[in-house]
């Protein structure tokens, strides 16, 4: 070992010991789930008030998952006799496993966990233990077991328990190995009830890995399974009852024969077993999984190296195609306590072995491709297994094993609406999705054609991608038509939408009809036709003028330029609303708690009390059409003392504010942290805002709402859209530079929902001008599609 090798793993040991000694110790906590703050509720907590459910349990036991936290609460129980590469360690020293175990529950299922590490050896013992704790749990996740014993322990208490139970070691890998078996057969284009598959390793995962995949159609004489001592062939003595089952009629003996001309290896043994020879003697595109670790049985580098066909997964990370438990387990419990289900069966297992293979094939969610810093990922050799940062998992997995439970009849609960609970899954999560997830269906139901400037750049087309793809716009792609397309091939990105090359020579007859109207708009404001006829090859301007004809319903710009710049050929095109003196901007702050709103943010840097009024009325206006009842503070470092110049300017807005508009909830001047807690609320009874907390702010300029927005994106402490453009009469927005792929798709989708809007305002104006002496409702179709399936019943105004 190198020094510097040696100082790496010494520093990196020193830091996992650092990790865990921190306060607060070890990796999970419980905290209290209920009101605790008042007499009363302590009351209700605990006695008198907790007798109550008591005996509700004691007469219908099946109400216990009504009043306790019993249906969201695992077990994670060892006796650490096998604790992953370190053998027999011993109960205590198993715990930081455990509680690691415990953590991953949480953060991608949000299960409760309690470890429970058992000193027990014997097998019947530590089963009658599991046993008499069993009443606590919904589910019981058994952890490092050693083989035989596990299988035994998993056996007995699978028979003798009604709860979710599953030995992780055991069918964790076999389920995610399974689900890339799959994946990997397709791609090398091979039946799974013609290859022949070698095992090396005889253990708890690879008999329950092997088992599995005869379940998915693997020809049980295909397999050879290879132990410590070689091939279990008939000529072996004293095997366990598992081995016996894959004992092979066959004279080899060898790992190292065993695998020539077979199509698949499969290891779950040690390091460094499988040598680049016997690579080599295996068939046309190879199936690899070395998931031995930390060292794989063939180092993936040298794998590739040796045989370019290979198609390959291992039990790390820092490869491709990571064979991960942490895919499997916390949705597959999710999933089967959220039906309170009896037990986890086969079916429920394939289930999430589909759900898994199935996810691999669509497209990858921006938030992964950045998490592990690749620039895409598509279904292929270097990527059949999903990664475990993606949250869809949570959705497919959860769901599909949900399902599967109540069809085969395990299930003591029924899901009705499996959207509903995808949603309710999703919203668990402690992500503030649910507005996103919103508008995007709200987008999906009547998609718009949105033009995306700066197509050339990998966030713009892959936003451009992931719009299409998951229908909520119809995107344009706006720039260098060459480029664009030398782009999308190399970065893999197949779209067949329309590329807008301002300079083609299909654009001619655009040109003109867009430089007539920009002449038009500017001739009295400094512009001539040569200038024009120059303008309208830029797509700054050739943008906003496709817009202005009809050409596009909205339009999305100004990736690589400053918001000035970009802003300025917009604003000489496109018309501001009706009423509307100046242009703001507004963000959306999605928080874990609620969303909250920022205005101004780009373009008013120090607006007077009469502009602070005009932004508040956009800014309402703005957050009512998400269907979000907007409660305005008006900022500033002072509360109703309108001291400071600033102050007086921010009074007298909430002065004109309280006049011209009295329903607006609106109050101020008043600071944030006041405008956001209830109690402190409470101070200010005078107050419009009363005690319910503000979700929309008004800066009293633009350096402040700027420099708070920009800390809050900085810190990554909350998804932030926008800015919103406020005030114009199309839907066009400025996108902040080097904005995220997220980030462009969630305000392309604003900007259909804005499309969206004005459609049916001008449908409604029409049918109020032809019918004056109407009154008009319009109800659309929940999955409307296009305007010609709006319903109108007209009635006498």
């Amino acid at each position: 070992m190198s020094s510097k090798t040696h100082r790496d793993e010494k520093n990196f040991n020193q830091a996992a010991l650092d990790y865990h000694k921190t306060e607060p110790k070890g990796k999970i906590e419980v905290i209290p789930s209920k009101p605790h703050s008042s007499q009363r509720d302590l009351s209700l907590a605990y006695s008198p008030g907790v007798a109550v459910p008591c005996m509700e349990i004691h007469e219908k036991p099946e109400t216990v998952y009504d009043y306790t936290g019993k249906g969201n609460l695992v077990a994670v129980i060892s006796n650490g006799t096998a604790v992953l590469g370190l053998g027999d360690i011993g109960a205590e020293a198993s715990k930081p496993v455990m509680e690691g175990k415990g953590l991953l529950f949480k953060i991608f299922a949000d299960i409760n966990v309690f470890d429970i590490e058992i000193d027990e050896k014997d097998p019947d013992k530590f089963i009658e233990i599991v046993k008499g704790i069993a009443p606590t749990f919904g589910g019981i996740n058994l952890e490092d077991i050693k083989a035989p014993e596990a299988f035994y322990i998993e056996q007995r208490l699978k028979e003798e328990l009604d709860i979710p139970l599953m030995h992780d070691d055991q069918h964790g890998t076999a389920i995610i190995s399974a689900a890339a078996l799959i994946n990997s057969l397709q791609i090398a284009n091979k039946n799974i009830a013609e290859v022949k598959m070698v095992v090396n390793g005889a253990g708890a995962a690879a008999i329950a890995c092997t088992k599995l995949y005869v379940a998915l159609g693997l020809k049980k004489e295909n397999v050879l399974m290879c132990d410590s001592k070689g091939v279990i062939n008939h000529k072996r003595e004293n095997l366990t009852p598992e081995k016996l089952d894959f004992v092979a009629n066959t004279d080899i003996e060898t790992l190292e024969d065993a695998v020539k001309g077979s199509d698949v290896f499969v290891g779950l043994s040690k390091g460094n077993v499988m040598t680049p020879e016997m690579l080599n003697s295996m068939n046309e595109n190879p199936i690899v999984f070395a998931l031995a670790n930390p060292d794989p049985e063939i180092a993936y580098n040298l794998a590739v190296a040796t045989r370019p066909d290979v198609i390959m997964a291992t039990g790390r990370s820092d490869y491709p195609n990571q064979v991960n438990n942490v895919l499997g387990f916390p949705y597959i419990f999710r999933g089967a306590l959220d039906v309170q289900a009896k037990g986890i069966n086969e079916e429920m297992k394939l289930a999430a072995v589909h759900a898994i293979a199935d996810l691999a094939k669509e497209p990858v969610p921006e938030a992964v491709i950045l998490a592990y810093n690749v620039q895409n990922l598509q279904f292929g050799r270097e990527y059949f297994i999903p990664k475990p940062f993606d949250n869809r998992l949570i959705t497919k997995v959860s769901s599909a094993v949900a399902k599967a439970a109540i069809e085969s009849g395990i299930a003591r609960k029924t899901i009705e609406d499996f959207e509903e609970y995808e949603n309710h899954l999703l919203d668990r999560m402690g992500r503030d999705e649910k507005l996103v997830r919103m508008m995007q269906s709200r987008a999906k139901s009547n998609p718009k054609r949105i033009t995306l400037g700066n197509a050339e750049e990998y966030n713009v087309l892959k936003a451009a991608q992931i719009l299409y793809e998951e229908g909520i716009a119809h995107p344009i792609l706006l720039g260098e038509k060459k480029y664009i397309k030398e782009q999308m091939e190399r970065f893999g990105i197949n779209l067949n939408v329309p590329i807008i090359d301002p300079n083609d020579d299909d654009q001619e007859e655009n040109r003109k009809k867009y430089r007539q109207t920009l002449w038009k708009l500017r001739q009295r404001k400094g512009m001539n036709e040569y200038k024009a006829k120059r303008y309208v090859r830029q797509r700054d301007y050739f943008g906003p003028l496709m817009l202005k004809h009809g050409d596009t319903d909205g339009l999305i710009v100004g990736f690589s330029k400053n918001y000035a710049s970009v802003l300025r050929p917009i604003l000489e095109v496109i018309e501001k609303d009706k009423g509307v003196d100046k242009v703001a901007a507004m963000m959306m702050i999605l928080s874990e708690k609620k969303p909250i709103f920022f205005a101004d943010t780009s373009i008013n840097h120090n607006p007077s009390a009469e502009d602070l009024v005009n932004i508040a009325k956009m800014a309402e206006f703005t957050v009512k059409s998400f269907a979000i009842e907007p409660r305005i503070a008006m900022l500033g470092f002072e509360n109703f003392a309108a001291i400071s110049e600033t102050s007086k300017k921010v009074a007298k807005a909430v002065s004109i504010l309280h006049e011209k508009y009295p329903k607006m909830v609106v109050d101020g001047e008043i600071q944030p942290d006041f405008a956001m807690n209830a109690d402190h609320l409470s101070d200010y009874p005078f107050s419009k805002l009363e005690t319910t907390p503000a979700n929309t702010f008004i800066f009293p300029n633009l350096e402040s709402a700027n420099l708070s927005y920009k800390i809050i994106r900085g810190m990554k402490v909350a998804q932030v859209i926008g800015p919103i453009l406020m005030g114009l009469k199309q839907p066009v927005h400025v996108l902040q530079m080097r904005s995220s792929v997220d980030e462009i798709v969630n305000l392309a989708t604003i900007a259909v929902l804005d499309a969206q809007r004005r459609e049916k305002s001008k449908i409604i104006q029409s049918i109020t001008q032809k019918t004056p002496n109407f009154g008009v409702f319009l109800f659309y179709r929940k999955s409307l599609k296009n305007t010609s399936e709006i319903k109108l019943k007209i009635i006498p105004a």
